[in-house]
């Protein structure tokens, strides 16, 4: 049995997760809200009183391996979660959960792991282009932030390169994304990709369209309106709406294309996080493949990047039960030698 976890500012999921054959199957999985806790030891304290059943069925009677991809830098052996006041300690949690194969990752890379593991209905493909074998991959992330890494073929398999590249500087391209960066340097000193690209970034944007147009989310106080402004754009009923959602998408492609040139990540492009599966309609209507072409002398090169939606969801869960998986194997062949 594996403990897996998706760690960020909103949300903790943990889940109990067992390897069968070349597949990860959830035994258990159950979602904390993160600001209820002061401690990640209280939500790992809970889960285990959880699945306390499932363990005792288990051969091993443990759990003896743990994973986590958390939303923060990971320095050494700990992470602190960048929007909350609290972290993980690898070296705790070895105590805590009584097992020393403990690892921590980013949540990009965890998400980056999973891509090996992911079955083919799990991706929706935007553009099959022209993959170059165990050539660099990109990954980017829109959901409560804007995460972003790259992948490199070491010679054996995929590794990922974490990086906080969603917050690196908004570079409008057209008049209307030029006017949006003024509107946004009257109350943020600094304006990154992640203020626009992202969960929070729907309202800024419908609100930088047209402030006179009000949903009942809006007002509404622990409310994310994001929800609502993606359900009223896909079906047409709010223009504002309809107007955000396009010129979302029009700045996620480009900074995927941006990440594409950076890596030169022939290899594909996956689209992953909470947001794309819920626009996947407007992904699709090659708004975002334009936008992602759309640069100096590289747009033939670009138009033959594969481009992967990552439909499921559970996926940063599924890296870090692989890697956790992978390193406790790797522990077990070194002692047996």
């Amino acid at each position: 049995m594996i403990l897996a976890g998706d760690i960020g500012g909103t949300k903790s999921n943990l889940a109990l997760m067992e390897k069968k054959g070349d597949r990860f199957a959830i035994v258990f999985v159950h979602r904390y809200t993160s600001q209820e806790h002061s401690r990640f030891e209280e939500i790992v304290d809970d889960f285990l009183g959880r699945v306390k059943p499932y363990l005792s069925a288990s051969p091993a009677g443990k759990i003896v391996a743990a994973g986590f991809g958390v939303a923060g830098p990971v320095m050494g052996r700990k992470v602190h979660i960048t929007n909350l006041p609290w972290g993980l300690d690898a070296d705790s949690l070895a105590r805590q959960l009584g097992t020393p194969h403990i690892v921590l990752l980013n949540d990009l890379e965890a998400t980056g792991y999973s891509l090996a593991w992911l079955a083919p209905e799990d991706l929706s493909t935007l553009n099959a282009g022209s993959p170059a074998p165990q050539a660099a991959q990109a990954l980017i992330a829109a959901g409560t932030g804007l995460g972003e890494a790259i992948l490199m073929w070491n010679g054996s398999r995929y590794v990922v390169a974490p990086s906080e590249g969603g917050h690196t500087d908004l570079a409008p391209r057209t008049e209307k994304e030029i006017e949006l960066l003024r509107y946004l340097k009257g109350w943020h000193p600094f304006v990154s990709f992640e203020l626009v690209v992202s969960g929070r970034g729907f309202l800024t944007l419908h609100e930088f369209l047209d402030k006179s147009v009000r949903h009942p989310s809006f007002d509404e106080p622990g409310v994310d309106p994001a929800p609502e402004i993606t359900k009223l754009g896909l079906e047409g009923s709010c223009p504002v709406c309809v107007q955000t959602l396009d010129l979302f998408v029009d700045l996620y492609g480009a900074e995927a294309g941006n990440l594409a040139l950076k890596a030169l990540a022939r290899g594909g492009v996956f689209v992953a996080g909470g947001i794309a599966p819920k626009i996947l309609p407007k992904l699709q209507t090659g708004a975002f493949f334009r936008a992602f072409c759309e640069k100096e002398k590289f747009q033939e090169l670009l138009s033959t990047v594969p481009i992967h939606i990552v439909l499921n969801e559970e996926a940063p869960l599924l890296g870090a039960a692989a890697e956790a998986a992978g390193r406790e194997l790797a522990a077990a062949n070194a002692g047996a030698r």
